[in-house]
């Protein structure tokens, strides 16, 4: 039987320091891509709207906490869809000892056991044995263009939802 766990290819840069001064671009998956955080709401002519439910509120408030635990990062636009999170943070400064994959694991840690939390006492939807797929996909984001670049996707997220294979139907009407 093969270990499909060591196997796996690494989507990292090689050679490249994570932990150094620079701005990152990262997605996280729901598990299964399942709609745990909200609803899209489809507005006629207008842009969807992302409508999040308590555990999307939940989610926000733990990204926005992240500067008391790494007090070296500044978070930049970020956005909870449905099944999946987007967000910009810069780490600014060279002393710091952390990845962003520490930071991005803190994060799926806190919220994985504040969403357990929200299905225990509050009857939030259950969860597939993990909240977060295994990985995150990153970026390191090179130059001013491609910061404006990333910050327009994210911004336009709810918008082209319907269009965007990977999703599934998680429409509020």
């Amino acid at each position: 039987m093969m270990n499909t766990e060591r196997n796996r290819r690494s989507i990292r840069l090689k050679g490249y320091d994570y932990s150094q001064s620079g701005m990152y671009f990262v997605t996280i998956c729901a598990q299964d891509r399942e709609c745990l955080f909200g609803a899209i709401i489809p507005n006629g002519a207008a842009p969807n709207k992302i409508a999040l439910n308590d555990a999307g509120r939940m989610i926000e408030r733990e990204w926005e906490k992240l500067i008391s635990r790494f007090p070296y990062i500044v978070l930049r636009e970020y956005i909870i869809m449905p099944n999946h999170f987007h967000g910009i943070f810069e780490i600014r400064s060279d002393e710091n000892k952390a990845t962003i994959g520490d930071i991005v694991g803190a994060f799926k840690s806190i919220t994985t056991a504040g969403y357990i939390h929200g299905v225990n006492n509050d009857g939030w939807q259950p969860f597939c044995k993990r909240l977060w797929q295994r990985n995150y996909y990153e970026h390191i984001v090179r130059n001013e263009d491609e910061y404006c670049q990333i910050a327009e996707y994210i911004q336009n997220n709810p918008f082209n939802w319907e269009n965007d294979r990977e999703n599934t139907p998680c429409f509020n009407s």
